[in-house]
């Protein structure tokens, strides 16, 4: 059991993992600031207080599940956003890299082909 362990520990996936968690975290923290420092205050000034902690039902604190759906809603979607933008970013650069991948071609080369394509035909 301890080799299959360390094999499990040692695997190069496992150390990835690590760091993808950690960078979570501090990623995590970032958008909890960015949610309860920027957005709530600028949706407070929109629409009021936002803040359903103090609801409760005979000590039951339903308020705090609401507030936390709402915090994890917002997180979601800039994440979200956060994320499409990336994306947006890396498949330009990916569409440049492949420009400048393929030379581009003559239209004398390509009617060449094409002959050449048709004599083969024949």
């Amino acid at each position: 059991m301890w080799e299959d362990f360390k094999k499990f520990a040692l695997k190069g996936n496992v150390a990835d993992l690590a760091v993808g968690v950690i960078i979570g975290a501090a990623f995590g923290k970032i958008v909890s600031s960015l949610v309860q420092d920027i957005i709530t205050p600028i949706l407070s000034l929109f629409i009021g207080k936002v803040n359903f902690t103090s609801l409760e039902f005979h000590g039951i604190m339903y308020g705090k599940f609401i507030q936390n759906v709402v915090d994890f809603l917002i997180i979601a979607f800039s994440i979200f956003i956060f994320i499409r933008i990336i994306s947006k970013f890396n498949f330009k650069k990916k569409q440049q890299e492949v420009k400048e991948e393929v030379p581009e071609e003559s239209t004398e080369d390509l009617l060449k082909d094409i002959r050449s394509l048709l004599q083969e035909r024949k």
